[in-house]
């Protein structure tokens, strides 16, 4: 053999090691794509490489913000708003925004990152975020409610002085009114913004049940709406916009979705005219839906849908639940002996510790897929989840 060929011979054995090496390795990776993970509806591998939520490092979060509060989560930050003020803490603990004002009747919403705090029943709203306030505004009317969509867009509904039924306000993330409409007929329950900031939906409570009054493209200013979507005999208590820009509506009947941009038809997701609604939360994954038997105690159902309207799981309760809530692909529901992590199937996850005070708490509040918040007025306590049974 010549001195020529052994460099070849060398460089062709380092080009199979690599070789073998390169389909081991892709092997490895197939397996680990087929090994479930410890995550409702996740593999091994697709934990590997999520994007992580940011990990809450205190298991007890100090909000100095009055009695009677709320809370809401986004992007790692916890937001509370009390009758004395507004206030942000990071997840690890410490306070990145206070900002202090009245409010009799708080409440808060949030989306992208994005919080607004109002007075139901007075004139004061703040919209911020995690550190800063944008908008700070004082209501013409009475406040009913207010929203927020994923730009900073925000609707504030009023009740103003007047022969109109409520007063609903849309303005830009500079907080700047860039559209106003009256209505005369119904009571004004609450209203959305799209997401692309263009149509606006009323809800709002009719003779002979509820009515969702539609706008397309607010900088018309157009009087009249372009379409009215009837619920006779039927109390539609929330709306929101969805992520393929229908409505969603749920009513104390029935969850319905409305195909706003097809055939503006309304579609009946799944119907419980013979329980009683006792709560519901939902994400853009799923809807889940907490049903009292009537006249029964607590016994009841707790049942998950998607959007297509099937039933992604379901499950008998007879404990009475104080608080439930849901983010991602997890539902979490605080009950009158604690806390229960379930998945969008309504597999369940116990709390990976007891905690004394969960079973006193008034609220929860989920912090992704494997955390949530309990809290009243006195306490704020993080509960994290452990393995299935």
């Amino acid at each position: 053999m010549s001195g020529d060929d052994k460099p070849k011979r060398n460089i062709f054995k380092w080009l199979s090691i690599i070789f073998w090496i390169v389909i081991f390795a892709a092997l490895v990776l197939v397996v680990l794509s087929l090994v479930p993970g410890k995550r409702p509806g996740q593999s091994v591998l697709s934990e590997i490489f999520a994007p992580r939520a940011p990990l809450i490092s205190v298991s007890e979060f100090n909000f100095d913000v009055g009695r009677d509060r709320v809370f809401a989560h986004m992007k790692g930050s916890i937001a509370a708003v009390g009758t004395l003020g507004l206030q942000v803490l990071g997840h690890d603990g410490y306070e990145t925004l206070k900002h202090s004002f009245r409010a009799d009747c708080p409440a808060i919403a949030e989306n992208n990152g994005l919080f607004i705090a109002y007075d139901i029943g007075g004139t004061s709203v703040q919209v911020f975020d995690a550190s800063n306030i944008l908008s700070s505004i004082e209501a013409n009317g009475i406040i009913v409610s207010a929203s927020i969509n994923k730009n900073g867009w925000f609707c504030v509904v009023t009740q103003e002085r007047g022969g109109y039924r409520g007063t609903v306000s849309v303005y830009n993330a500079n907080g700047a009114q860039v559209y106003k409409v009256n209505i005369g007929t119904g009571f004004v329950l609450s209203a959305k913004l799209s997401p692309d900031n263009k149509n606006l939906a009323i809800l709002n409570m009719a003779e002979t049940g509820s009515r969702i009054t539609y706008y397309i493209g607010i900088d018309s200013h157009k009087d009249e709406p372009d379409e009215l979507f009837e619920f006779d005999n039927e109390l539609i208590i929330d709306i929101d916009f969805t992520e393929n820009s229908g409505i969603l509506a749920v009513s104390t009947q029935a969850v319905h979705t409305i195909e706003v941009s097809k055939n503006k038809s309304i579609t009946v997701l799944y119907r419980f005219e013979h329980k009683r609604l006792a709560g519901y939360t939902y994400t853009d994954k799923f809807i889940a839906l907490h049903l009292y038997d009537y006249g029964i105690g607590y016994t009841g159902k707790i049942i998950t849908i998607n959007y297509s309207g099937t039933v992604l799981g379901e499950i008998d309760s007879n404990l009475e639940i104080v608080s439930m809530d849901s983010d991602l692909n997890t539902l979490v529901i605080l009950r009158n002996d604690g806390i229960v992590f379930y998945s969008e199937n309504l597999v369940e996850y116990p709390a990976s510790e007891t905690d004394s005070s969960s079973t006193t708490a008034e609220r929860i509040l989920s912090l992704g897929e494997d955390m949530a918040l309990v809290a009243n007025d006195h306490f704020a306590v993080v509960i994290r989840r452990g393995e299935d049974n």
